[in-house]
Order: C-alpha cells, then structure tokens, then sequence
C-alpha cells in the first residue's frame, strides 16, 4: 500500500487523463459524438482527450468555464462575470473523432444526441457514499445541465460527471436542494444528478485497476484542498498508479 498527496490541480489532471482513457469514451470517439462542456475540470479533461486524437493544437483552458468559484477577496472584475460572450471558445464537440470547429456548444448539438453518444459535465457537489453528484445553477432555464439531463434520460445519452474530490459534501444532496432551491432563497440554485460519477478514485481505478481509499484531506501553503490517496492492489497495479501520480503531482496551481 501507498500513499499520495493530490492537490486540487493534480486531481484534475488525474481525472482528465481517466477521461480519456475511460472505454466508453474512446467507443463514442470512434463512431459517435463527445460533448465535453466547459468547465475547470473539464478544462482538463479536453485537454487529455484533444491530446489523444492529436487535435490538441488550438485549445486553451483559459476561458474554458461558464462559472467558477473564487476566494471572497477576489475582485469581481476578476470572476469573468458579464465577460464578452464573444471571447467565450465554446464547448468541445467531437463527432466521429473529429472535433468541431468554431464555437459550438452543447445547445447546438444536444437536439441530436442518442443513445451510445457521451456528454461530460463537470459537478459542484459529489455525495461518495452514494455515488451522487449535484451541478449549482444559475441560469434561470437550467443552463447546460439542464440540456445534458434531457439527453441523458429522453435518449440514453451517457452523463458522466467528472468531479474532483475536493468538492465532497456529507448531506443528503436532496435536502440540500430543497434548501437552496426553496423560494425566497438566494444565490444558485442545486440540481443531483444521476449520471457516472468520475473522482480521482474512479480514476486510479480506470488508469490502473488499483484501489484508492480516500483516507485525509486538507493542507497548506498550495495544499488547500487536497486529498490522501491510499492505493492497494496488485504489485504491478501500484507500480502503475506510483508512475502515473508521480506524473501529475506537480501539475501548477488552476490560473485563469
């Protein structure tokens, strides 16, 4: 058994390369379609999957986001709220193994989506005991969520989650919707999902069939955040998960 110190970035990174390793997903690159919808994990997650087809040229994970969440102190200006919708790069779409250019989103695609096609989402709350993630919401319509569980339950697209494990909640995440979600309430609302969850537990498992137990968290100096990752399996199953974290535990700090 091993243990590894992850920080939020290095989790990120951590999940991204499971993405694009993930079996379904390399099925959909083939003959199908892949929405990977902005966001700072999936930022990441872009980046891995763009990499392995060789059409990583041209992507950025700058501006890769429709919201985040950022220290009190930040100034406002530096959130991206009410940013130029025209510098906004679009969510990823690869059809076929070809990623589609220009700015498309997932609300250009969605309508055509089916059954074997895959939508990533990234996720602000994730429940381990019970498998569960939930999305915050801001748009009055649902935003790209909203989009994503249409698919998801009116077509059988696949919904999988990529959510790092920093983002662990302990409550029911029904009742924590009832709480924001209640009229008169304030601020975003919370939408659980039913989708596959990917945290950097699921994937260790996906890049090495290793066990990860989440076993501390928490930190300093850079290590806010972070999580320890306690690995089991076969010799050969810990040698491959010490590579492959050994590769990503330096990843920088998230910058906008």
């Amino acid at each position: 058994m091993n243990q590894f110190v992850i920080t939020a970035a290095a989790g990120k990174r951590l999940i991204g390369q499971a993405m694009a390793a993930h079996p379904a997903v390399q099925k959909a690159l083939k003959s199908g379609t892949v929405v990977i919808v902005a966001g700072t994990t999936n930022g990441y997650v872009a980046e891995e999957v763009l990499k392995s087809l060789g059409q990583s040229e041209g992507f950025t994970r700058s501006g890769f986001n429709r919201g985040i969440t950022l220290p009190p102190s930040r100034p406002v200006a530096d959130t991206g709220r009410g940013r130029d919708e025209n510098q906004f790069p679009g969510d990823v779409v690869i059809v076929n193994g070809v990623r589609q250019p220009g700015k498309t989103t997932i609300f250009d695609v969605v309508d055509n989506l089916k059954e074997g096609d895959i939508i990533m989402k990234g996720a602000n709350a994730v429940d381990l005991c019970h498998r569960r993630a939930a999305v915050l919401v801001g748009n009055p319509t649902g935003g790209t969520i909203l989009a994503a569980v249409r698919a998801s339950i009116g077509r059988r697209v696949r919904l999988i989650l990529p959510v790092g494990l920093e983002k662990r909640v302990t409550g029911d995440l029904d009742q924590l919707a009832a709480i924001l979600n209640v009229p008169g309430a304030r601020g975003p609302r919370l939408l659980p999902v039913s989708g596959e969850v990917v945290t950097e537990i699921e994937a260790i498992s996906l890049l090495t069939g290793a066990t990860a137990t989440l076993v501390a968290s928490g930190g300093v100096c850079g290590a806010e955040g972070s999580v320890w990752l306690a690995i089991t399996g076969t010799p050969e199953q810990e040698e491959s998960a010490q590579k492959i974290l050994q590769q990503v535990i330096g990843e920088p700090a998230f910058a906008l």
